[in-house]
């Protein structure tokens, strides 16, 4: 990345907290100013001392340090003044809504023009649950899907595997064969409306089946719209659902992007996912700098199997976390739409506006919800999802009350998506574009977070990239390090976490829980004995041969994936084939 002069970097000691040096006020600091005023209007020199004066006066006041810490480590001031964006050019670092560098939107309009989606995390138990859970969601307002997957399936294995004992339909649904598929979206309008898959290892299978499945109702591939997220990295950094090894895994993300580039036009094959980096443990600016080189190495992958930038580029989308320090994480997203912008166009050469645009999904932070007086919870997501939308997300999930407890029940999501609506259409918060854009503060924490991101990607590079880096363990020990120290502060009660360490009530637990039946598990595993049992097995045989010799060499593997799914191969014998041919993955433990 081509680095501004103003962006100093910061020095510490491997394994030492990221803690960039605070933005001190200095007389003579830049002259470009917001709006190009110069300087603080021309007074840099009184204002600082003014301020110096003001803040041995709140010192003695408050009897200590007045600086206090976001959660990642960027100190903060009592009061942020003009002194800390003197070096700022509003057109340069800046400019308006839908123009470069986009730190204040990709769109000109924001939401005036076309609110976010409003999308609910979905899927437990049997297809057929779920799908009507997706029609109870879709009647009450929600204008995309968004489907969660039960373990089994995360890993690539069938219902009736051994592995997949006591797990089915408990975080998602369970999909073993395009027979599952194609009751998921009975009767839904997939034409008409945007799904979001979370699915990484086995993205391309389950990708596969949800094409295929359109197809069997006439919708061609060319008409569907939807997200999967398909970021294989980020499992090994963080949420450790894989299969293969990196680099085959990488080989198939690559051909989604390839495939979708040519066949679906409408499709995001790629959401590079900071989510789960931070629900390991991670911070704000561990979030957005491991996510954005995990995109970069997405980037670079696709170019080195020959794809145009600006083909490819316009469809990588972004999903990250809303968690509790609401200004942080609305400067985090204006931080990672400006560098993005940078990036592409400095380092990759894109030319095409839309290339340059980071679009995201946001999800409301699951670990911040607590069992202990579960109806905090809808204060802290009412809270995480303004800042979402305060920064400018193109799509939006907020977690249920009971997130912590168990799935979430249907009282509980409408609760959830009557808080996206009622900030919608009650704040007033949608009728201007980047509403903090300008203070003080917020403009000097997203410098603060593209400075502390330049950091990042220059000790990634030292290692070799992303992948180099994966294997030696620094992805993980940064995000072991940093849920420690912020274990410590909770435990200490530095960082209050209120019903848990502090203002704790003992009380009878009042909400209700979804459960999932037993009994559907029985369903589940009789409907895949009967598709294996009807199904033609020398065709199934057959696409399974086809697939291992694409495997063994260098085809893109979505055709021959496609064919196995239209044949109803399942999807753990489509997987065992590429574990076959892959081999399977085994970290080496960070310690």
């Amino acid at each position: 990345m081509a680095t501004r002069q103003r962006h100093d970097g910061v020095t510490r000691q491997e394994g030492e907290p990221l803690t960039p040096q605070p933005s001190l006020p200095q007389g003579e600091r830049g002259s470009g100013g917001l709006g190009g005023a110069q300087g603080a209007r021309g007074n840099d020199g009184a204002l600082a001392a003014r301020f110096a004066a003001w803040k041995e006066q709140a010192r003695r006041q408050l009897g200590g340090e007045v600086e206090r810490a976001t959660y990642s480590g960027f100190p903060v001031a009592g009061v942020h003044t003009p002194l800390d964006v003197a070096d700022q050019d509003y057109l340069r670092d800046l400019g308006l809504p839908g123009e470069y560098p986009f730190t204040r939107g990709v769109h000109a309009t924001g939401y005036r023009g076309k609110p976010w989606t409003m999308r609910i995390f979905a899927g437990f138990g049997t297809a057929e649950e779920t799908n009507a859970r997706f029609k109870y969601l879709l009647a009450h307002g929600e204008s995309g899907l968004s489907v969660a997957f039960d373990l089994p399936t995360l890993y690539g294995y069938d219902t009736d595997h051994p592995l997949a004992m006591g797990e089915f339909g408990k975080c998602g649904v369970a999909v073993s064969s395009l027979a599952d598929m194609e009751l998921l979206f009975d009767g839904i309008p997939v034409d008409q409306i945007t799904t979001s898959m979370t699915i990484n290892g086995p993205a391309a299978v389950i990708w596969a089946m949800y094409i295929a499945a359109a197809e069997k109702r006439g919708i061609a591939m060319e008409q569907l719209g939807g997200t999967i997220q398909n970021d294989i990295l980020k499992e090994f950094i963080a949420q450790k659902e894989w299969i293969f090894p990196p680099r085959p895994h990488l080989r198939l993300v690559v051909d989604t992007i390839e495939f979708g580039t040519r066949h679906l036009p409408r499709w995001n094959t790629i959401s590079v996912s900071g989510y789960h980096i931070r629900e390991a443990g991670s911070t704000a600016l561990q979030e957005l700098a491991f996510t954005l080189a995990d995109g970069k190495a997405y980037v670079e992958a696709a170019l080195e199997r020959g794809l145009q930038i600006d083909d490819f580029a316009p469809r990588i989308s972004f999903f990250f976390n809303a968690d509790n320090n609401f200004f942080e994480e609305v400067a985090k997203y204006r931080a990672a739409r400006r560098i993005w912008a940078r990036e592409l166009r400095e380092r990759y050469g894109a030319q095409n506006p839309r290339s340059l645009w980071l679009r995201f999904h946001t999800q409301t932070a699951g670990v911040t919800c607590t069992a202990q007086q579960p109806e905090n919870n809808v204060v802290r997501i009412a809270m995480q999802a303004l800042a979402a939308v305060m920064g400018g997300t193109q799509s939006l999930h907020t977690n249920s009350l009971d997130e912590a407890l168990a799935l979430p029940s249907e009282k509980a999501v409408q609760i959830a998506l009557r808080t996206q609506q009622i900030i919608l259409h009650e704040t007033g918060v949608p009728d201007t574009v980047d509403p903090l854009g300008g203070s003080y503060y917020v403009e000097w924490l997203t410098d603060q977070m593209e400075r502390g991101c330049d950091e990042y990607f220059a000790r990634i590079e030292q290692y070799g990239g992303v992948i180099p880096a994966i294997e030696a363990g620094f992805f993980q020990r940064e995000i072991a390090e940093a849920a420690f120290r912020y274990q410590q502060a909770v435990e200490a009660k530095r960082q209050i976490i209120v019903g848990v360490n502090e203002y704790v009530t003992e009380e009878t637990l009042g909400v209700p829980l979804l459960r999932v039946d037993e009994a559907s598990e029985v369903r589940q595993i009789d409907r895949l004995r009967r598709v294996r049992r009807e199904r033609s097995p020398a065709e199934v045989a057959r696409c399974l041969r086809e697939l291992e010799r694409a495997a063994r060499g260098r085809d893109n593997l979505m055709l021959p994936i496609l064919d196995a799914v239209r044949a109803y191969a399942t999807l753990g014998e489509i997987c065992d084939v590429l574990r076959g041919v892959f081999g399977e993955y085994q970290e080496m433990p960070v310690l």
